[in-house]
């Protein structure tokens, strides 16, 4: 089971480098289900790993010069915030035991990984679906929206903050629909945002959960390792042929949680 969850980290990274979404969502449900680590601390693992493995990622997009330095802030200030307030308030003031329904309890636990699960089938929708192409003018004057990127980056910040995910697959459509950048600056630029949320989360965690930093760090170290791959794989794979098949195994991934979670407890 060790060896196996070694391998998805790898796979964590290779979807990172190749598509720049769509890793960190296999990153909980392997914390949980092949190492055994509970949901809230997870959650908290999962900050620390794709952030960490996002940054490395980014560096080759900024030596292309493909990350957009004033989008990153403007999208990324808001996420930040929202991702530190919710580690280090909202989530450590989920009680333990939310409700009862019968023999059901609803805990803290199986909550944060429900939620996680339909963000899994959100992200895998976003994947499957094939969208249109659209042109863009990449000598146009960049116009922000900001009231709309204000709104999108405190929602994923949240979100992120919640669930442990990098939020990739909210992000890029964002940075090219409101920020109007290309598709491959737009992940670039998104793996810049991640990075930062995500790490600022991490270090924004309540004190009363437990870090098993070894196995954080072995985790981080083989996701590094597949971002490399990925980064490398992309320029001889087009990563958006591949989005659909990862968003399948996303979907059928996202119902096994459901399903064990309220059925098969």
């Amino acid at each position: 089971m060790e060896f196996l969850g070694y391998f998805v980290s790898i796979l964590i990274g290779v979807s990172l480098g190749l598509i720049g979404s769509g890793g960190s969502i296999l990153t909980v449900p392997m914390l949980v289900y092949i190492f055994g680590t509970d949901a809230v601390s997870a959650t908290a693992y999962s900050l620390f790993i794709v952030g960490l493995t996002a940054l490395v990622g980014s560096f080759d997009y900024f030596r292309k010069n493909l990350v957009n330095v004033k989008t990153a802030i403007v999208f990324g200030i808001p996420s930040i915030i929202a991702v530190f307030l919710t580690r280090a308030y909202v989530v450590p003031a989920i009680p333990h035991t939310i409700m009862t329904i019968g023999d059901f309890v609803l805990t803290k636990h199986v909550l944060l990984l429900l939620l996680f699960a339909v963000l899994m089938l959100l992200s895998s929708y976003s994947m499957i679906k094939k969208k249109k192409e659209t042109p863009n003018d990449e000598n146009s004057q960049q116009v922000f929206n900001y009231p709309l990127i204000l709104v999108e980056g405190l929602l994923v910040g949240t979100v992120t903050g919640l669930v442990g995910a990098g939020g990739g697959f909210l992000i890029i459509p964002a940075l090219v629909l409101l920020s109007k950048l290309p598709m491959k600056e737009a992940v670039g630029t998104s793996l810049v945002i991640i990075a930062a949320k995500s790490l600022i989360g991490f270090f924004g965690e309540s004190s009363e959960t437990f870090i098993d930093w070894p196995l954080m760090l072995k985790i981080s170290g083989f996701a590094i390792a597949g971002i490399l791959v990925g980064s490398a794989l992309s320029k001889k794979i087009d990563g958006a042929k591949l989005k659909p098949a990862f968003g399948y195994f996303v979907l059928l991934m996202g119902i096994y949680i459901i399903v064990k979670e309220l059925i098969f407890k």
